[in-house]
């Protein structure tokens, strides 16, 4: 990671009141912000989420769901975003769809609009295979 990445990276974990222990890099190289860290980003920002259930198959295994995310924005005009969480057997190992999809939809919406999304930078709950790395 170039410096100018660094110190951009600082500065959005430090207005999104996120520490060193909400990062980890994935398997992948990506860098990853943990469940507490979105959660931590939602409080911070006073993003309020609204879902929307846009398809379930009838054995509720494919599920995707839609998120509309809100939050002040500098100038105090709402920010607005909407994006969309899925989940089926071929994207995660969970027994639980619906939540997951939810969990995905909002990573997404939380790390767009805290700036975060434009940086390549992931929620922990995107993927199955973004997991930290297990300390010896």
């Amino acid at each position: 990671m170039k410096n100018t990445d660094r110190e951009t990276m600082k500065k959005l974990a430090t207005e999104n009141g996120l520490t060193a222990d909400h990062f980890f890099k994935s398997p992948q190289g990506f860098v990853i912000i943990t469940r507490q860290g979105i959660e931590r980003i939602q409080q911070h920002r006073g993003i309020r989420v609204r879902y929307e259930m846009v398809h379930m198959t009838d054995d509720c295994k494919h599920v995707v769901i839609k998120a509309i995310g809100e939050m002040a924005g500098p100038d105090g005009h709402t920010i607005t975003v909407e994006t969309y969480g899925e989940s089926a057997p071929d994207n995660t190992r969970q027994k639980y769809p619906v939540a997951m999809a939810e969990k995905r939809s909002l990573s997404r919406v939380c790390l767009k609009l805290s700036g975060f999304y434009q940086h390549n930078v992931y929620g922990q709950d995107e993927s199955d295979d973004f997991t930290p790395k297990k300390s010896k």
